[in-house]
């Protein structure tokens, strides 16, 4: 059957980034390949939230996906899979297996920022539910600067990490926290546990009375005294 046309009031499109035309699709030589990849651009333009993916089951699923593969279904299914790992490798898809693994399920998404955290927060975490992962990834877009200062000087976020954070934010002003990362990194103690207790004292002590801020501006003068005896 002949495609009959675009119609032209079509009200809705699906946004495609412009890396993949430029970058992408002159080198893709399967069909399977570029049929699963662009169906899963379409699909993710009908999600919301800040995190989107799909399931390995959800496109095995899908009757029309995988008879346009071709053959039988099981045969298709195979192209389907083999589709999947093609993209994988080209590095336009990212997969990992869902917690738990014997269920034999695979979580796919776009090679993106938010999909390079996904798939991190799934490989580290072996007994994290999917359920569990989806909260913490909710926590990440809506507490970006937090989890973004984690992230960038402490090390990667994990669920645990994300609900200390969280109670973090509600319980001290963030330019608390901003200072309190700061002086952790700048001590080297690039842990959480360090900076909790730094909020910790300030709370109890008073932040007017930093011990930090003296010890720092202590350091700074004695820096300036050295630097004007050598002149």
């Amino acid at each position: 059957m002949t495609f009959p046309g675009f119609s032209e009031n079509i009200s809705s499109f699906v946004s495609i980034p412009e890396q993949f035309f430029r970058q992408v699709l002159l080198k893709i030589n399967d069909l399977a390949e570029l049929q699963l990849t662009l169906y899963i651009f379409w699909r993710f333009q009908h999600q919301e939230g800040s995190f989107r993916y799909i399931r390995l089951s959800d496109l095995l699923n899908d009757e029309h996906l995988v008879q346009a593969m071709g053959g039988g279904p099981r045969k298709a299914r195979k192209t389907l899979i083999r589709a999947l790992q093609k993209a994988a490798e080209r590095g336009t898809l990212l997969q990992s297996d869902i917690p738990p693994k014997q269920k034999r399920d695979k979580l796919i998404c776009l090679n993106s920022s938010k999909g390079q955290a996904l798939m991190s927060a799934l490989r580290r975490e072996e007994r994290l539910t999917l359920a569990r992962l989806e909260q913490a990834l909710q926590l990440y877009a809506e507490h970006p600067n937090i989890f973004q200062l984690y992230e960038t000087h402490i090390g990667p976020l994990t669920p645990l990490i994300a609900d200390a954070l969280r109670d973090a934010e509600k319980t001290y002003p963030a330019s608390w926290i901003e200072e309190a990362f700061r002086i952790a990194i700048e001590r080297n103690k690039r842990n959480f546990n360090y900076i909790e207790a730094i909020l910790h004292r300030w709370q109890e002590g008073g932040h007017d009375d930093r011990k930090e801020i003296k010890d720092r501006r202590d350091a700074q003068k004695t820096r300036r005294r050295y630097s004007d005896w050598e002149k």
